[in-house]
């Protein structure tokens, strides 16, 4: 087996073709929420599973199956190549379905599908989230060429960003071929620039859209307004209930927890954000559990006439989408439960309410102790030249790594990634840094040839 400094080397010979086939995968607009054209995802689809056959893999199918809403889910992608005698398997996981772009003004460059190198960084959609997460999967198989030390399988999801539907589905009805010793979830990312990051714990989710009633239709706000009370001011007092006076979440009956002993300092974390001058940060407790182990409650959306075309009119109805991420050991059920009886308890004048469930997805925690795990810390620390990685939170969801975790029990999960502090993934001007991605492909590579010595059976 090629020594770490030939591994290297084979990494590096790989990356322009890589990054080519990253930009070419950016200008694929699949985008898998309704409303969109998703021949563009088939197309995608269709050039990830192109990218594997010419990887190596002999097994490559493209997938799909119904979810619980009974709709067709977006195509997914499965790649296979059988261990070799005594060596483990391993699962590599990505997404090639990416967000929608959003507002074309916030972007700094005319196409945000086509891929502009600044800085060091590539822009674009998908750049950081999750197309290098493919092509990091591609680079380490193209790397080791026909001498690949593990069996390999990829499994390319095709909406995890529109909730992964069918992603259970798919899974139940490819259990066997999914089936691997380890599984690395390329979704994630790492602490910073120059530190490596091992995701430990992901918040759970649970978004529900919020209807407030007082009128069987709209009326004089001059005529009636005063004892009359309104939707729209009903609504946002209800939802001002949902935290306390220092910021912190109030619904009770939710979980807490608490983070790794990290220490985020606060302008990195307003450098990140985008916070304006003068803004205060809410809630209390360390910036890591504030961010990866209490609970959150957001306002995403509410429907109301727009302020430019408002009549003088008292509004009979007003709906918002809520959006709770859960601390790990949390439950997605529960917590709607729990939300539902806070809102029920706090609507004010007695207007009509009704609370409805969008979407839901538990918490995870990740044991990473044992030798799959060890394996990974080693990979990670030759890749970044000495740095070791740390065991991190993040505060964004992945509900289906507990779907991973009860149908495969006895792998090894590993989260891992792309994206830096300065990825900015679902907003405008998503990017990847360049160097590190080098890193995380020559990382991928090192794993699966630790893990083969490690697994050995």
């Amino acid at each position: 087996m090629a020594g770490m400094s030939d591994l290297r080397a084979a990494v590096e010979a790989v990356m322009p073709g890589v990054r080519a086939d990253l930009e070419r995968l950016v200008t694929i607009p699949s985008v898998a929420f309704d409303g969109f054209d998703h021949s563009h995802v088939v197309t995608s689809a269709a050039a990830v599973a192109d990218l594997l056959r010419e990887a190596g893999l002999p097994d490559v199918r493209i997938v799909t199956a119904k979810g619980p809403s009974g709709k067709t889910g977006q195509p997914a992608v499965i790649g296979r190549k059988p261990a070799p005698p005594g060596a483990p398997t391993v699962l590599l996981y990505a997404h090639h379905d990416v967000q929608p772009a959003g507002d074309l003004a916030n972007w700094d460059q005319d196409d945000p599908f086509v891929a502009v190198e600044r800085d060091g960084r590539l822009f674009g959609r998908g750049c950081a989230d999750d197309k290098a997460g493919v092509m990091a999967h591609v680079a380490a198989l193209r790397a080791f060429g026909d001498d690949l030390p593990v069996g390999v399988t990829v499994f390319v999801e095709g909406e995890e960003e529109f909730g992964s539907d069918s992603l259970e589905t798919i899974i139940a009805e490819n259990r066997e071929a999914l089936a691997a010793d380890v599984i690395v979830i390329a979704d994630s990312g790492n602490w910073d620039v120059g530190t490596p990051g091992l995701t430990t714990s992901l918040r759970g989710l649970v978004n529900a859209y919020v209807e407030v009633r007082t009128l069987k239709q709209a009326v004089h706000s001059g005529m009636f307004g005063g004892p009359v009370p309104d939707a729209l001011t009903a609504l946002c007092r209800l939802l001002a209930t949902l935290h306390d006076e220092n910021g912190d979440v109030a619904i009770e009956g939710l979980s807490t927890g608490q983070a790794a002993p990290l220490d985020m300092p606060e302008q990195r974390l307003r450098d990140e954000s985008g916070m304006l001058d003068g803004v205060d940060f809410i809630g209390t407790g360390r910036i890591v559990e504030r961010i990866w182990t209490k609970p959150t409650a957001t306002v995403l959306g509410i429907d109301a006439p727009g302020a430019r075309e408002s009549a003088n009119a008292l509004q009979p109805k007003a709906r918002a989408k809520v959006s709770i991420r859960l601390a790990p050991g949390d439950d997605d059920k529960s917590a709607f439960e729990a939300l539902k009886r806070h809102l029920e308890a706090h609507v004010p004048w007695g207007a009509q309410l009704d609370v409805t469930l969008d979407q839901g997805g538990n918490p995870c925690v990740i044991d990473a102790t044992g030798p799959a795990f060890d394996a990974a810390r080693s990979a990670f620390t030759e890749a970044w030249d000495g740095t070791a990685p740390v065991d991190m939170g993040v505060g964004g969801s992945i509900p289906f790594i507990a779907t991973f975790q009860e149908m495969f029990p006895d792998a090894a999960i590993l989260v891992t990634g792309v994206e830096d502090p300065d990825a900015r993934a679902h907003g405008p001007n998503e990017s990847l840094h360049l160097e590190e991605f080098r890193r995380v492909c020559h990382a991928e590579a090192l794993l699966l040839r630790n893990v083969a010595e490690a697994l050995k059976k």
